[in-house]
């Protein structure tokens, strides 16, 4: 499946979100989280914005929602021409049907997981997904420090996505740097989103290069 660097526009320059995505011009995609200080005591961008970048940039826009209610919100972000929408379980009150309508829209529907949320409840809903996102951070905040308590899950997440044959991102979200990479890659984890690492960066792209390299790709 190859290693994917998506920098996370959490920690960019909001208002100059363009140039900053063109920073990164050898990142696999843009990762946009989205929060309602609801589900996550932080507010973001949300739907305006993604349809503004999904006109600025052809990059393969990431989201990620951090948001209550995301059964009635998340289509619209497939609409607006995103291709991979990633909901939390904790949040969705019926996730195999919401992962089918992500995918009826066009995206790769994902679903992500805090910190103290176990992988193995949702073993048998793998097979309507595209891509698992374990949160190595609690949700709501950039530059938070990378939970090493969280490298058992990526393992046992691993083993199930590779049990299930079917071809499946693992994403690893939250203090992934140089210095953490290679330990989520080792783990299992091929998908990896940096924001404080990537646009903290003298220079971003060359950051993006040197974490694809920590992770084996």
């Amino acid at each position: 499946m190859g290693i994917k660097i998506m920098p996370s526009l959490l920690s960019a320059d909001f208002a100059n979100l363009q140039s900053e995505i063109a920073a990164v011009g050898s990142a696999d995609g843009i990762h946009v989280d989205v929060m309602d200080y609801r589900f996550v005591p932080n507010l973001t961008l949300g739907l305006p914005v993604v349809e503004s970048l999904r006109k600025a940039t052809d990059k393969l826009l990431d989201i990620h929602l951090m948001i209550d209610d995301p059964d009635r919100w998340a289509p619209s972000y497939a609409e607006a021409g995103a291709e991979s929408v990633t909901f939390h379980v904790e949040a969705s009150s019926a996730p195999v049907r919401l992962a089918r309508e992500l995918r009826a829209r066009g995206a790769r529907a994902g679903m992500a997981l805090r910190p103290a949320t176990p992988i193995e409840p949702y073993a048998d809903l793998i097979g309507e997904l595209d891509m698992i996102l374990i949160m190595t951070v609690e949700p709501g905040f950039g530059g938070q420090k990378f939970l090493d308590l969280m490298l058992p899950k990526l393992r046992r997440t691993r083993e199930l996505l590779d049990a299930s044959g079917a071809d499946i991102w693992l994403e690893v979200d939250g203090g992934i740097s140089a210095d953490t990479i290679a330990r989520c890659a080792e783990a299992g984890a091929d998908t990896f989103v940096a924001g404080s690492a990537v646009f903290g960066a003298d220079d971003p792209d060359t950051m993006v290069s040197t974490l694809r390299s920590r992770a084996g790709g």
